[in-house]
């Protein structure tokens, strides 16, 4: 292949190289730098017009000169090489193996660009995706080609989270079910954790990996998920597979783009944020889903912390937009001691009453998470009330709120790390929480469910 390099740049600034007067350039064409010393950092082409080009190095432009700076243009994409030997493999945020294995050989190269997946081929996601977490899975549950992101937030168990649901998350009766995990921006002591959790026989060796560490160059940040992702689609939409992708922490996606946007001299928005960072998250979290015509599918779990605890900072709040809910972690649960701390009344997930009950879970999951929501939101309006009048003066069915919302807390919500709960046992575990309400708070349950309540009740008091 020929390739076209141009010596001298006009102007260095930032990570980026002007040029000017270079024809024939696309628009993401991958560059290969090099400087006087022989060495070559690999950049692309983010902005093009009639008389200048202008390229972003990965590795950033320290030591180079604009006068002996040589650009060599590819007339290639960004890409990554895939085959089925990518299950159980480490990459870098640019997709460069990391485990000591070697290059990844005998399969395709694809572009990361990638792009959201066409409307009109989309199936809509019903199949529920088993997590093991009893908060996620009865309250908040995933249905296969979701996203669903979590709101978390700094000093939170969220990569402890993530490593659970990676762990043991499966897809009810399917065995071809993998996982791609992208840690983006991340220190070195979490990615220590999650190389040693997750690397080597993670998922039964149908994981792979994509570390992009928190001292690599800001640029690999934006391709990472790009990376992964394109991964994700070649093991769904070739082989077959459902794939689950877990991206963390998408703040440091953000921020990165908030960082090349002020070198690029960008007219910014909502916080120092361009303007197109809701279309460019959209170009992520749309490429889940499930192909009308395909066989695999890929699902998507963003976690993101929020700036100071904020919901309405411009991340969590344009994320929400474009995904099917949101899974908050709370800071109070945590400092409680309740693992994982979910907090399950701003929490929602928009597809789970299409992917439970007859025929997913169970039939009587429907309701019992209804009742479970009603029951732990008037917890919260009994707690107010005792912090006026005292515990003392709360009338029978108010305390036994009290003594459910501590159940609810304490057995229900807590779990420990590496506890996988079946579906089943977390629908048990609801009903018996609910067994220590009085009847007559159950305003969600039907009158056959509440018969098999009143029977369950008293059979739990005999035994």
């Amino acid at each position: 292949m020929s390739f076209t390099e141009y010596r001298g740049v006009d102007r260095i600034s930032g990570p980026f190289l002007l040029l000017s007067g270079i024809p024939g350039v696309g628009y993401d064409e991958i560059v290969d730098v090099l400087s006087p010393g022989g060495e070559q950092r690999k950049g692309r082409v983010v902005l093009v017009d009639r008389d200048s080009t202008l390229v972003q190095v990965f590795s950033g432009t320290e030591g180079l000169a604009p006068s002996s700076t040589s650009v060599r243009f590819t007339g290639k994409e960004l890409e990554i090489s895939l085959s089925p030997s990518i299950l159980g493999r480490t990459f870098s945020g640019l997709g460069e193996p990391r485990d000591g294995c070697g290059p990844v050989l005998g399969g395709i190269k694809r572009p990361v660009s990638g792009a959201a997946i066409n409307p009109m081929a989309r199936e809509y996601p019903r199949d529920f995706i088993s997590t093991g977490i009893s908060s996620i899975d009865v309250l908040l549950t995933l249905i296969r080609g979701q996203k669903l992101p979590i709101f978390s937030g700094n000093g939170l168990p969220h990569n402890r989270l993530a490593v659970q649901i990676a762990d043991q998350s499966k897809l009810v009766g399917a065995g071809n079910f993998a996982v791609v995990f992208a840690g983006i921006g991340i220190k070195h002591d979490d990615a220590a954790y999650f190389q040693r959790n997750l690397s080597g026989d993670g998922q039964g060796g149908h994981l792979t990996l994509f570390l992009n560490l928190a001292d690599d160059p800001v640029i690999e940040r934006i391709a990472t998920p790009r990376f992964a992702l394109t991964a994700a689609e070649y093991l769904a939409f070739d082989l077959g597979m459902h794939v689950l992708v877990i991206m963390t922490d998408m703040t440091s996606y953000c921020e990165a783009l908030r960082e090349l946007s002020v070198a690029r001299d960008e007219v910014p928005s909502r916080k120092g944020y361009p303007s197109y960072l809701y279309s460019d998250l959209a170009s992520l979290y749309e490429r889940a889903g499930v192909l009308r015509k395909g066989q695999g599918s890929v699902t998507q779990i963003p976690i993101l912390t929020m700036p100071n605890d904020d919901i309405t900072h411009p991340i969590p709040d344009l994320t929400g937009f474009i995904t099917e809910g949101q899974i908050v972690l709370s800071r109070d649960l945590e400092a409680r001691g309740v693992y994982p701390p979910v907090e399950i009344l701003p929490s929602l997930s928009r597809l789970m009453k299409d992917g439970i009950g007859k025929g997913y879970t169970r039939e009587d999951h429907p309701n019992l998470a209804g009742q479970l929501f009603a029951s732990y939101s008037r917890v919260n309006e009994v707690r107010s009330l005792a912090g006026v009048v005292g515990e003392d003066e709360l009338s029978p069915a108010d305390r036994a709120s009290l003594a459910f919302g501590d159940d609810f807390e304490r057995a229900f919500l807590n779990q420990e790390a590496d506890e996988s709960r079946e579906i089943g046992q977390s629908l048990d575990m609801g009903w018996d929480l609910l067994a220590k309400l009085p009847v007559q708070e159950l305003t969600r349950l039907s009158s056959e469910e509440i018969e098999r309540f009143i029977k369950r009740k008293k059979a739990s008091k005999a035994g």
